[in-house]
């Protein structure tokens, strides 16, 4: 097996696969019905967004911490302030799913279920119907404004650009970052993939050795996430040597060390 098989069939077992795209589905099913019924002409709309969505969510194999983002609309007609409709998300979570872990983690309540994490994301909508979401942290503003599914877009039309490797490499990129941490937000890695240029790739391996390639760190960033990106960087310098040396299986064996089976 080439290197570029290796990344290729591990990147398929990164997708999620159907049977747990269906229990996935059932819990999404389940918590539409009890939310409509639980907050009765309380709410705007409900729908899931992120990750899930754009079909790059790893599953709980691969990372234990996999979640569905879920957004819960809220009329809001007293202008609740963000506390008090994440309390009101609480009490819905602790009403249906009291046997669950529940957790509030500012913005969001986690619910973790046997085989999937929620973050429900409280929201409100303005006259112009443009959503907001609670602040992350800041003293100068409770809300800030979110299109919460117009990153989709841009994944999907750089994944098309670029042959369809574009989501294959975000599972791949997402993986090596859990591997070594998590110290980069999935999105924000995302989001750097997505923007990135890439010249002369075709394969997943091009894409992948690129990536490395373009991937960098700032002076402030813990000396442990820098000693992996420079790990990272030898590991591909070494791979792409032993192609060029003819030995395709210490090729596998080296790129192995950044992407090991799971």
């Amino acid at each position: 097996m080439s290197v570029n098989s290796h990344l290729n069939d591990l990147s398929s077992k990164l997708n999620l696969k159907q049977d747990e795209k269906d229990k996935v589905k059932r819990s999404i099913d389940t918590l539409s019905d009890r939310l409509n019924s639980y907050f009765d002409g309380q709410l705007r709309g409900h729908f899931k967004f992120g990750s899930f969505t754009r079909g790059t969510i790893l599953p709980r194999k691969a990372d234990e911490e996999s979640d569905i983002d879920y957004m819960v609309i809220f009329t809001n007609p007293y202008n609740y302030k963000p506390q008090t409709l994440l309390n009101h998300l609480k009490k819905f979570v602790n009403y249906y799913y009291h046997s669950s872990e529940i957790r509030q983690s500012h913005p969001t309540i986690v619910l973790e279920l046997n085989h999937i994490k929620f973050e429900l994301v409280p929201a409100k909508k303005d006259v112009w119907d443009d959503i907001y979401i609670p602040s992350r942290s800041s003293f100068f503003e409770e809300w800030i404004k979110t299109d919460p599914n117009a990153f989709n877009k841009k994944l999907t039309d750089a994944n098309v650009r670029q042959y369809n490797q574009i989501k294959p490499l975000v599972r791949l990129m997402k993986y090596w970052n859990r591997l070594n941490g998590s110290y980069r937000s999935s999105y924000e890695l995302e989001n750097w993939i997505v923007q990135n240029y890439y010249y002369n790739c075709i394969t997943l391996k091009d894409f992948v050795y690129d990536t490395f390639e373009k991937l960098t760190y700032n002076y402030s960033d813990p000396q442990g996430y820098k000693d992996k990106v420079d790990r990272a960087k030898k590991i591909i310098d070494k791979t792409k040597e032993y192609e060029r040396d003819n030995m395709p299986y210490t090729a596998k064996a080296e790129i192995k060390k950044l992407f090991p089976e799971f």
